[in-house]
């Protein structure tokens, strides 16, 4: 089945703590159902230094379920996406709008 949230596409969150906050898709864990937002979900993680990296406390964006994530269509609004055929690809579109989403 075709995705109907992916990688680089803009969300508005529909629950949770970060309710009504707006990000980009960073990654997407289809078997899980759960994809990771740029600065939603945010939990603090302490890690060790090393040679590279600085220790300490780091901020980093948790996974956070499909279901609660919804794509921001032309207007900034929460829409669901539904699929059509153009031609012979079969796009996906807001259904707010009717735009379709990726060309």
């Amino acid at each position: 089945m075709a995705a109907k949230l992916r990688k680089g596409d803009k969300v508005i969150v529909l629950a949770g703590k970060d309710k009504g906050k707006t990000g980009s898709i960073s990654s997407v864990d289809p078997k899980a159902n759960k994809a990771i937002v740029d600065g939603i979900n945010m939990a603090i993680r302490a890690t060790r230094q090393s040679q590279t990296s600085q220790g300490g406390r780091i901020p980093k964006a948790m996974p956070i379920d499909l279901s609660n994530l919804s794509l921001v269509d032309a207007n900034g609004k929460a829409t669901r996406v539904g699929f059509k055929v153009e031609g012979d690809k079969k796009v996906r579109f807001a259904k707010t709008t009717g735009d379709v989403i990726d060309a």
